[in-house]
């Protein structure tokens, strides 16, 4: 039996070459202390082929045309056999992909792995960071539901704004003036071609820079790092120190890469993916855009940005931090690699850090934004048995007052907290309030009779 297998695999390297291709890459060596902080480069390659995988087979149901696309996603959600799940492994695959992909990236800026001679591979994991982001986006209006709409829109009209170019710019993204049929058509080609071919493209060079000049060794205070002196110091260590790539750095990949995968699977079953907002109406007025987590932030930053810095911040900032980003090998090329020796690094990452967090927490809480999901208030909060007092408590719900002020715990919080208006404000100027509105609040004069407006003015005398 052995024999025969042994027969077989010598006549498929006979006919392929296989082996002798990978053999290289198997056995190359790695230093010795390349260990379980090295591993989420790889995990980020395992969700990358997880990707693929459950995209080809979303694909095979799924209809890219304006009319059917809504529908299409909710069979396979709904009625599709494993569907839901299949579903589900795409849209965490991608969450974990980008997540596992920053967290390799801070771990090669603490470690200082984008100096000589590895720039270039900082430089191409810029790139693939960006693409992944991009499809990421161009994905989620692939669910042709009110949320991956409007996101689309509201994209495309910051981008609008930036000068000269931001209208071309605008109309490349939606493919046209307006969001259509057309703008699905072009961002499944985006998602499902353009930006697949550059991500596995920039992939397998990363792949071949990162095994041409050698998996960084651990940094150690004190060993400074010169271009004159570097390769020949590194060859040296390696055949000296250096273990084969496989199996004894291999066989951490392949463990946390797996454990990265059948978490993603597990929360795709018991999780799922995010659940379909309904069809897009372009005549909506309660659609609350927000795009997925790994670009809250963004959503946050612009939302709490002042209005006056907004064009230049949108025309400059991303081309700032990029060109940032890309330059980081040249700014600094030599020297420390130890993070203890360059401590504005540490600095820089916890902030980083801290900030993209704060701003995804106020992201997923949005004050800024009228909640339409409230419910009315209940009758233990209106508290009170007069007509007028309970007419006015469903008004301020019908009306849509809820929607931005909070009584008690409901409500939402783009507008000041009325739980105990009547305290504050004497009837008069609530009546003056509600008829001439104030900022960011509407005029309701022409909209309320004057019972209507009797009715809320007394619920809101009531908050005391």
């Amino acid at each position: 039996m052995k024999k025969k297998a042994r027969k077989i695999l010598n006549w498929l390297e006979d006919r392929t070459g296989l082996y002798a291709l990978f053999r290289p890459a198997m056995n190359h060596l790695v230093p010795p202390g390349a260990k379980w902080f090295y591993v989420f480069g790889s995990a980020t390659m395992f969700c990358l082929i997880l990707q693929v995988v459950t995209g080809v087979g979303l694909s095979m149901l799924y209809q890219p045309s304006a009319d059917t696309a809504y529908e299409s996603l909710m069979y396979i959600q709904e009625q599709a056999v494993l569907g839901r799940w299949l579903r589900g492994i795409h849209y965490f695959g991608a969450s974990g992909m980008i997540l596992l992909m920053g967290i390799h990236m801070i771990r090669v800026y603490l470690m200082a792995v984008y100096k000589f001679p590895r720039e270039m591979q900082w430089i191409t994991g810029v790139v693939l960071l960006l693409l992944t982001v991009v499809m990421g986006f161009t994905g989620q209006l692939l669910r042709w539901d009110d949320t991956g709409v409007w996101s689309a829109v509201v994209a495309a009209e910051q981008l609008g704004r930036i000068p000269l170019i931001g209208k071309t710019i605008s109309y490349f993204l939606l493919g046209g003036d307006t969001v259509g049929g057309h703008t699905l058509s072009r961002f499944y080609s985006y998602h499902v071609f353009v930006v697949p071919a550059m991500l596995l493209s920039f992939t397998a060079f990363h792949v071949y820079l990162v095994f041409r000049n050698g998996i960084s060794e651990p940094p150690k205070r004190g060993r400074l790092v010169d271009s004159n002196t570097y390769r020949p110091w590194y060859k040296k260590m390696l055949q000296k120190k250096g273990v084969p790539f496989f199996p004894y750095a291999a066989w951490r990949d392949a463990v946390f890469g797996t454990a990265v995968v059948l978490v993603i699977c597990m929360l795709a079953y018991f999780v799922g993916a995010p659940e379909l907002s309904g069809k897009p109406d372009p005549s909506s007025i309660s659609a609350n855009p927000r795009p997925d987590w790994y670009l809250v932030w963004v959503f946050a930053l612009f939302a709490l940005m002042p209005p006056r810095i907004e064009d230049y911040f949108i025309a400059f900032g991303p081309l700032v931090l990029v060109g940032l980003l890309l330059a980081l090998p040249f700014l600094s090329s030599r020297g420390e690699r130890h993070p203890l020796r360059r401590p504005w690094a540490i600095i820089g990452v916890v902030v980083t850090v801290a900030v993209v967090v704060s701003l995804t927490l106020e992201g997923m809480r949005s004050p800024w934004s009228p909640r339409f999901d409230v419910k009315p208030l209940e009758s233990r909060v209106i508290d009170s048995r007069e007509a007028s007092v309970v007419s006015g408590a469903r008004l301020f719900y019908d009306k849509g007052c809820l929607y931005c002020h909070k009584i008690e715990k409901y409500g939402g919080e783009r507008g000041p907290d009325l739980s105990q208006v009547g305290r504050r404000l004497k009837k008069d100027e609530l009546v003056i309030r509600v008829v001439n509105g104030g900022h960011n609040m509407p005029a309701f004069g022409g909209s309320l009779s004057k019972k209507e407006l009797a009715e809320i003015v007394d619920f809101l005398q009531s908050r005391k």
